[in-house]
């Protein structure tokens, strides 16, 4: 964090590089690609004051301390050539072949980002990081790299642009390090985050670990003692260290309202053994000793965190009363938790292909975290949906369920069974019926914890109820849910679009197979929109063309000049209709086909009355004679509509007050509903207010759901 000039040279860089790269060749393909970005760079200096070759060659010496393979570490030395430089893609791969412009050009993209909104910014983020990761996580791994040793230097940049890029480094690039298992990036983003977000708060803490670490350090020293004689009696061969608790960790827990004096795993060791047996043998015996705190015991060993975290956790009465969180894990598991995922790339460098393998393993798993950014980039959300969805799934604590197989299970904190049913399949989640839970039946609603063995009852006739979108937790099983109903709504509607045309089409006397030809279909495709004869249907189910709209574009009805109108004077006038040709005319909505606004309308000029507006499909149009004359709804009409439905049920149960109800929640007035017996079936005949068209198939739609409805239709008297 100072602001003194950091002239690092290209050999410090290679000191750190020579202690885990042998192959001489590797080491002069980085030499080259440093000698290749300093002349490329030269004469360009930073708002530091520095040369600009220090910041790559500062990421280069960051990604060595995670022992990045000689591939990034070359790719973070170039990493700012494409874009600063006088350097093409076709110079570069000639010199440093594909894989490495690969790695440039994805850190490239990902700085080439907008900030609009704060929304906007966070998910073009993220889109670019699936962009970047989708080839190579070692993309990530660089622009961390970079970030981290930008935000070393931030003092050069103006304040408010300090603030903007320490919010984005703690919101969203710590967590991605920590998802990687990268902790010495991460711990030190947050910190130097919160040094420009909340200096005030940064000092003080800073000064109060100061102002008690000679206490700490003598403490820790004298437990440290303690540990070492016990293990050693034991013959546990091992490492033993202190641990530095973060500022920002500490600052996590004031937040949360804990005092200064509270938190105990300032005190910290960390016991390094050999093998995964000997982390628990050293467990047992420093409980045998010291007693530990009860629900503190962690084991991530055997329950690995998703970025492959492996170790020990426990809590202890030390010496003085004093409390000790004490980590325990092997040479192996340090180095992950410490260097993360780039750590495994080294390992490439001298092992053979059994261990390659066993890397690609590993990689898919830490790379789940990105998979699941990927599945939620795929779900149709608006931007904040994603980015909510990001934050409170992705980046937050998760919880691991069970299958009865015993396979693991990542879910968000708040998940449910139905959630649960979803991850393993769409299939599965929309036939679920029950779920048993550790062995007892648990209502769907139930609040999943970690370690849960779940079992999913299905039933391949039952369907998702639209209650569940309100119990989920998962983006993803919201959106299939919702996605299985729009679906289903949109066959309701094809269905119903094919039966009121080919109703239409027989009032007509047209030949269905004549008029749907395909020469018909496109010019109907063309006149409305649409692409295919099933969004023809749909159009004409939905409301949102009326049948007779359609087959007019084929066979139209021919109007005919109006004879003399009766006008009459502007306050008798219903301004929610407009006349072709005509200002001032008075307008009667016809009683037998009751139109709403949006239906498909034609004006007939009466004798002496104006003009009576009629629904397309109304079959009195045929009995009257031929003065029909053009008419559409006025857009800025604001009246409500009487119409009138028809309702037939599947039995003879009065359902009155359940339509009654279905019809209010709709926000539709009821003027008049009387029960029609028939036999085997009871219909209902309701006569309704309505704001136009769209609510009144939304009403349609919601009565024919329920499972007593055979069918609705509209009366035409």
């Amino acid at each position: 964090m100072s602001k003194e000039k950091d002239n690092i040279t290209y050999d410090v860089v290679k000191e750190k590089l020579v202690t885990y790269i042998e192959e001489e060749d590797k080491l002069e393909f980085i030499e080259k690609a440093y000698l290749f970005a300093k002349k490329k760079h030269q004469g360009q200096y930073r708002k530091s004051g520095e040369e600009y070759i220090t910041h790559p060659l500062n990421v280069a010496l960051i990604l060595t301390s995670i022992y990045a393979d000689y591939e990034t570490v070359s790719a973070g030395l170039l990493h700012d050539v494409l874009e600063d430089c006088d350097c093409t893609e076709e110079e570069m791969k000639n010199e440093f072949g594909e894989v490495v412009v690969k790695l440039v050009q994805g850190v490239t993209k990902l700085g080439k980002i907008n900030f609009s909104t704060e929304n906007e910014y966070l998910i073009d983020y993220y889109k670019k990081i699936i962009v970047g990761m989708s080839e190579d996580v070692r993309v990530i791994i660089i622009k961390l790299a970079d970030r981290l040793h930008n935000m070393r230097t931030l003092w050069a940049t103006p304040p408010e642009k300090q603030k903007i890029k320490s919010r984005e480094a703690l919101e969203i690039l710590a967590p991605i390090a920590h998802h990687l298992g990268i902790h010495k990036i991460k711990s030190e983003l947050e910190d130097l985050a919160l040094r420009y977000l909340k200096p005030d708060v940064f000092y003080d803490i800073a000064e109060k670990l100061n102002k008690t670490k000679l206490e700490r350090d003598r403490t820790v020293f004298e437990m440290q003692k303690e540990v070492v004689n016990l293990l050693n009696e034991h013959d546990i061969v091992h490492e033993i260290k202190g641990r530095a608790k973060s500022i920002y960790s500490i600052y996590n827990k004031l937040d949360k309202g804990k005092k200064f004096s509270d938190i105990y795993d300032l005190l910290a060791l960390r016991i390094l053994v050999n093998t995964e047996q000997e982390c628990y043998l050293a467990l047992g015996i420093i409980h045998s000793k010291f007693r530990p705190l009860p629900k503190r015991f962690k084991d991530y060993i055997a329950m690995p965190k998703p970025n492959m975290y492996q170790s020990l956790h426990t809590t202890v009465f030390g010496i003085d009363g004093y409390l000790f969180e004490i980590q325990i894990r092997t040479y192996e598991m340090d180095e992950v938790a410490e260097n993360g995922i780039a750590s495994h790339w080294s390992y490439k460098e001298n092992r053979g292909s059994n261990s390659a393998a066993n890397l690609q393993s590993t990689t898919e798993q830490k790379l789940q975290f990105f998979k699941s950014i990927i599945d939620l980039s795929k779900e149709k959300m608006s931007s904040e949906e994603f980015v909510n969805s990001v934050k409170d799934e992705v980046l937050n604590n998760n919880i691991y369920v069970f299958t009865p197989k015993g396979d693991v299970m990542e879910l968000p904190i708040g998940s449910t069974p139905i959630d649960f049913a979803y991850r393993i399949h769409t299939k599965v989640g929309e036939t679920t019926t029950g779920a048993i839970v550790n062995n007892s039946i648990v209502p769907l609603n139930y609040e999943l914890k970690n370690n849960d063995i779940v079992r999913i009852i299905t039933n391949k006739s039952s369907t998702p109820s639209k209650e569940w979108v309100n119990i989920v937790k998962t983006t993803q099983a919201k959106n299939k849910i919702k996605a299985f109903f729009t679906k289903n709504e949109r066959e309701i509607y094809i269905e119903r679009g094919k039966y009121n045309l080919e109703k239409e089409l027989r009032k007509r006397k047209l030949v269905f197979s004549e008029f749907f030809s395909e020469a018909n279909i496109k010019k109907i495709c063309e006149a409305i929109k649409v692409d295919n004869l099933e969004e023809i249907y749909l159009s004409a189910g939905n409301g949102k063309t009326s049948p007779n709209s359609i087959i007019n574009v084929i066979d139209k009805i021919k109007t005919v000049a109006a004879p003399k109108i009766v006008k009459v004077a502007p306050k008798d006038l219903d301004t929610d209709i407009i006349v072709s040709g005509i200002d001032k005319v008075k307008v009667n909505l016809a009683n037998c086909c009751n139109p709403v606004f949006g239906d498909d309308i034609i004006g007939y000029i009466t004798k002496g009355n104006g003009i009576s507006v009629h629904r397309s499909n109304c079959h009195n149009l045929a009995m009257l004679d031929n003065r029909t004359v053009e008419v559409k709804w006025n857009n800025n009409g604001t009246k409500r509509y009487i119409t009138s439905l028809l309702i037939h049920s599947k039995t003879l149960d009065n359902h009155m007050l359940d339509l009654i109800q279905i019809i209010s929640m709709i926000n539709v007035s009821v003027d008049g509903i009387k029960t029609i017996n028939r036999g085997n079936e009871m219909s209902y005949e309701a006569n309704i207010y309505v704001t136009g068209l769209e609510q009144l198939q939304k009403l349609i739609l919601a009565i024919e759901k329920q499972n007593y409805i055979s069918s609705v239709e509209r009366l035409i008297r």
